[in-house]
């Protein structure tokens, strides 16, 4: 028998739940209930008109998020790009990201290595 693990991604603990943050989206971090060694993988959803409770950037890790459901913007530093479903978008470590959603919300697949510590918050990111 083959060597795997399946898990529904909405079976997956909301940590935005536990963060406070549960009004503007949702937060299910996959790597531990997939057993993933190398690679993190979460399901995000950022409701209708509304937005990431904060950006982030990395030291040294890149991420990709796909955008599975909905649309909006993917803010990045100063500026801002439109996606909708299907679209992937490759983030280099440096770069300060957080999406928002359109009226519909917005749904994504985030994968990215892991590296505890590599993140870092920035909590006025979507202010002004």
């Amino acid at each position: 028998m083959p060597d795997y693990t399946l898990v529904n991604l909405a079976d997956v603990d909301d940590a935005a739940v536990a963060g406070g943050f549960s009004e503007v989206q949702e937060a299910h971090f996959a790597t531990r209930a997939l057993g993933l060694a190398d690679l993190g993988l979460s399901y995000q959803v950022v409701r209708p008109n509304r937005h990431h409770a904060f950006g982030h950037r990395h030291k040294e890790i890149e991420e990709v998020y796909v955008v599975v459901g909905g649309a909006g913007t993917c803010r990045l530093d100063d500026g801002e790009v439109p996606v909708k479903r299907l679209d992937a978008i490759r983030v280099a470590p440096s770069v300060t990201r957080g999406f928002a959603a359109s009226a519909e919300g917005l749904e994504l697949l985030v994968f990215s290595p892991i590296a505890p510590g590599d993140a870092e918050i920035v909590e006025s990111f979507f202010e002004g």
